[in-house]
C-alpha cells in the first residue's frame, strides 16, 4: 500500500494563493500545537515571511518594475523553503495520517484504488462565492450528491456540508465566501448504491 505523503504541489501556485495557503498553513499549526508541538521552522518567522511576501506582492501590483519583481521572487523563494521544511515537519509527524496531514494545512497525496473513480474539476461559478463542479458521468448513475468543506475543516470528516443532488454530472454552488479554500467531492447513485466519494479537489473561491 502507497504511503500518504503531504503534497509539495503548493510550490505551483501563483504568489496570491501562496499567501492564502502559507497563512492557513501557519493558522492551522497554531491551532493543533498540541499535534504539532515543534516545527521545524519557527513560525513567527514564517509568519513575517509571508507578510513581507505579500507586501512585496503588492508592491509589483501598484508600481511594476523590475527591481519590485525581482525582489518579489526572492522573498518567494525564502518563503517556499520555509514552508518546504514545514511541510516535512508534518509529513514526519502525521506518518502516513491523511487526517493529520489536513490538520497541519498541507494537502495529503491520495491512495491509489483499485477502482477508476470519476475525475472532478472546479470551476469558476457565474457569480463571485460560486463555482461549478464538472465530473466524469458515473455508468449507471441516477443522481449525483455533491458536497464542501472549508480547507480549515477538512481534517474533520463531520464538516462535510451537502451542496445538493443533481441528475446531471454537474453542479453549481453559490454562496461560498471569496478568499477562501474550500475541498468539493462527488459522490453518485447507482442501482448498486452510492459510491464512494471521489478524491476531493481543492480550490480558492473568488
Amino acid at each position: 500500500m502507497k504511503t500518504i505523503k503531504v503534497l509539495l504541489d503548493f510550490i505551483s501556485l501563483s504568489i496570491a494563493l501562496k499567501i492564502t495557503f502559507y497563512r492557513n498553513v501557519i493558522k492551522q499549526l497554531k491551532a493543533n500545537v498540541d499535534l504539532f508541538v515543534n516545527p521545524d521552522s519557527n513560525l513567527v518567522d514564517a509568519t513575517t515571511v509571508v507578510d513581507n511576501l505579500e507586501k512585496a506582492y503588492e508592491e509589483v501590483l501598484q508600481t511594476g518594475g523590475h527591481f519590485n519583481t525581482v525582489t518579489m521572487h526572492k522573498v518567494e523563494a525564502g518563503a517556499d523553503k520555509i514552508f518546504r521544511v514545514l511541510a516535512h515537519y508534518v509529513d514526519r509527524i502525521a506518518d502516513g495520517d491523511a487526517a493529520k496531514i489536513l490538520l497541519g494545512g498541507y494537502d495529503p497525496s491520495n491512495q491509489p484504488s483499485i477502482f477508476q473513480k470519476a475525475l472532478l474539476n472546479v470551476l469558476d461559478g457565474p457569480n463571485s462565492g460560486s463555482v461549478t463542479l464538472v465530473a466524469k458521468a458515473v455508468d449507471r448513475a441516477g443522481s449525483y450528491i455533491w458536497q464542501w468543506v472549508e480547507k480549515a475543516n477538512a481534517g474533520d470528516p463531520k464538516a462535510w456540508i451537502n451542496a445538493g443532488f443533481s441528475t446531471q454530472a454537474t453542479f453549481t454552488i453559490t454562496g461560498l465566501t471569496p478568499g477562501t479554500i474550500y475541498y468539493f467531492r462527488m459522490a453518485a447513485v447507482t442501482p448498486d448504491g452510492v459510491t464512494d466519494f471521489i478524491a476531493p479537489v481543492i480550490k480558492i473561491v473568488i
